[in-house]
């Protein structure tokens, strides 16, 4: 896919203009997505978006615009759309570009040259093969409520006015299922994906095995009284609880007084085996890249070391702003938007400790595996209080599946108190983490 002729046509069109700076972003791809119902494909969808945005520096004003269609009488529009904005918007000396760069990380795993080239009746195939894997883990896994494989391949270009030009593609695809497990009038639901760059990185089975354990582990949950007790979250509970901690990072947040974590850089926060970071350049990970939103190198940011915050999360407006550099976390949300500080693979750093170790510490507690409400916890405060479900955990063992209860409580507090860390870390999106174990938790129950 040509990018290149597309920002030379915007800058055809911006020379001339009394303007101080711009920055082309240029992105596109193709993107597959099938669905299967009882055999049968239920959805096949192909898209094919493209476009290209503009962001115009007039004084110290910043102007942003898009356009998804290509011809020169859309990009003028674009290129007056965003002239008039940054005409229209207050003074602000911390807007800038980023500095070109002589070099980027190497990423040769970020694209598959060969998944394009798998036929699709083979991908159609492998969502079929996905469905009866799952039907088959456990004969009281009743039905497939949703399988579906989704695939992209990408290409992003990002060029400005300092004489930066960075570019790259990738490729990815994803499996998920849903499904429902029946017994003795219960029903429950259990869910799992995987996602890689490359065709040959998905293990089918382990998806379905996932998938079909979480149904029916929970088979016949029961209540629990209401306690205070060690607790075990599974990676994908601790995963959640870091995703809202996440924007504490983000140096936006810290200076509007939105994060946790204001002011507190060199603080002990939590115990010594705690340790967090977000890295750009993870292998396989979804939010990496060999440069960021504005053509920034992506890097892995130690943020908590040992339990010790070191430090936040910028892009260049708000490193520029703050007195700090970049660390190459400017994301983008689409071609329909200017690029912002996020995150790109935040996760806790995974330990030693298999799950039946972190399981064996528990004389009278909890082993959660699941969430409901997460939502609704509040990021700057870091108050939480949501439904959960998991099992029953005495002497070490796990005894028996429960429902209804309800976890509350501080996510610092929360992170203050792990004393074990697992070896199993995982992703869900752009943040990751492993089993935790949690000294105490107050648990809800009847």
């Amino acid at each position: 896919m040509d990018l290149t002729r597309h920002a030379d046509a915007v800058e055809r069109l911006l020379k001339g203009r009394r303007i101080d700076g711009y920055e082309i972003a240029v992105a596109g791809s193709r993107d597959l997505a099938i669905e299967v119902k009882q055999g049968t494909v239920d959805a096949f969808r192909v898209a094919e978006p493209f476009g290209v945005s503009l962001r115009l520096l007039a004084g110290h004003g910043m102007g942003f615009s898009y356009s998804t269609a290509l011809d020169d009488a859309s990009l003028e529009r674009m290129v007056e759309g965003a002239l008039v904005a940054a005409q229209m918007q207050s003074p602000d000396e911390h807007h800038t570009f980023a500095e070109p760069c002589a070099s980027y990380p190497d990423t040769p795993w970020l694209f598959d040259p060969s998944l394009p080239a798998v036929d699709e009746s083979l991908k159609v195939a492998r969502v079929m093969e996905l469905e009866r894997l799952v039907l088959d883990v456990d004969p009281r896994v009743k039905r497939v409520r949703k399988c579906s494989y989704g695939e992209s391949v990408y290409h992003s270009l990002v060029r400005n006015s300092l004489g930066l030009n960075a570019a790259y593609s990738g490729t990815y695809n994803s499996c998920s299922v849903s499904a429902v497990a029946e017994s003795d009038g219960d029903a429950q639901t259990g869910w799992d994906f995987a996602f890689s760059p490359s065709f040959a990185g998905i293990d089918l089975a382990t998806v379905a095995v996932g998938a079909g354990r979480k149904a029916t582990g929970l088979l016949g949950a029961r209540t629990l009284a209401t306690m205070r007790c060690q607790a075990v979250l599974d990676n994908r509970v601790a995963a959640d609880l870091l995703d809202v901690l996440a924007g504490s990072f983000l140096a936006e947040n810290v200076h509007k007084g939105k994060s946790l974590l204001a002011g507190r850089v060199g603080e002990r926060l939590f115990p010594d085996l705690v340790s967090v970071r977000d890295n750009g350049l993870l292998p396989d990970g979804m939010g990496s890249a060999p440069c960021d939103g504005e053509g920034v190198p992506q890097r892995d940011t130690p943020l908590v070391v040992a339990g010790v915050l070191r430090g936040y999360l910028y892009d260049s407006y708000w490193g520029g702003r703050l007195g700090a550099r970049s660390t190459g976390n400017a994301v983008r949300a689409g071609i329909k938007s200017a690029p912002k500080v996020g995150i790109h693979n935040l996760h806790v750093e995974p330990g030693a400790a298999d799950l039946a170790t972190l399981l064996a510490g528990v004389r009278n507690g909890v082993f959660i595996t699941e969430v409901m409400g997460m939502h609704t916890a509040n990021a700057i405060s870091g108050d939480f209080s949501v439904g959960a479900a998991g099992f029953y955990v005495e002497d070490g063992e796990v005894r028996y599946p429960v429902k209804g209860l309800a976890l509350a409580g501080n996510l610092l507090e929360l992170f203050g108190r792990v004393d074990l860390v697992g070896n199993d870390l995982r992703f869900f999106g752009s943040t990751g983490s492993p089993s935790l174990r949690i000294a105490e938790l107050d648990v809800s129950g009847t």
